[in-house]
């Protein structure tokens, strides 16, 4: 990305601010690189495969989450591709203009919203599925076999830690009071 430092240029700017503060080196790299690499791959996926279908990295995972869970509810798609339900009500609204997902009440409880792929959907996800493949294979193309597993086990491992214990620490951390309400950019005006 022109412009921007490399990430080796980025390591050694952090290790001469840094200096002598005790802290994990190799956790705080290793934390750094995962969002560096989300962004990265986000990034390219997008301008790769998925702006063809004039698609945003949100609405393919919204999609991807529907594909593969079926006709899930509302909320649990929000979870599972891990925004907001007010991001997904918007998200939604342009996949169904577009004619690619459809939601109905369901028939036992008209509260829940449930979530399916048109018949449009399930040829874009097919259709699209090759090409994105072929982009992840190229992305991680500097790892063999054996290093891709041993990745995807150690990130595998990451997320394990975080939905299994991160409750807990974050409660201890806040001495069990809730946390702060989540902002957006904007300040309220006086």
């Amino acid at each position: 990305m022109p412009g921007q430092r490399s990430i080796t240029e980025a390591e050694k700017l952090v290790e001469a601010k840094l200096g002598g503060t005790p802290i994990d080196r190799e956790r705080m790299a290793l934390v750094a690189n995962i969002y560096r690499a989300a962004a990265a791959v986000r990034h390219h996926l997008e301008n790769a495969v998925l702006r063809s279908g004039d698609l945003t990295w949100t609405a393919f995972v919204v999609l991807w989450v529907i594909w593969i869970w079926g006709e899930p509810e509302s909320r649990h798609v929000a979870r599972e591709s891990g925004i907001s339900k007010g991001t997904l009500t918007g998200v939604l609204h342009t996949l169904e203009s577009r004619g690619l997902v459809e939601r109905h009440r369901h028939a036992s409880d008209g509260r829940l919203v449930l979530v399916r792929l048109t018949a449009a959907g399930e040829e874009f996800m097919r259709g699209s599925l090759p090409a994105f493949n072929a982009e992840e294979s190229f992305i991680t193309s500097r790892l063999d076999r054996d290093a891709c597993l041993a990745l995807t086990d150690g990130l595998r491992q990451v997320v394990l830690q975080v939905e299994e214990h991160g409750e807990e620490r974050r409660l201890a951390l806040l001495a069990g009071a809730k946390p702060a309400p989540r902002r957006s950019g904007r300040r309220r005006r006086s």
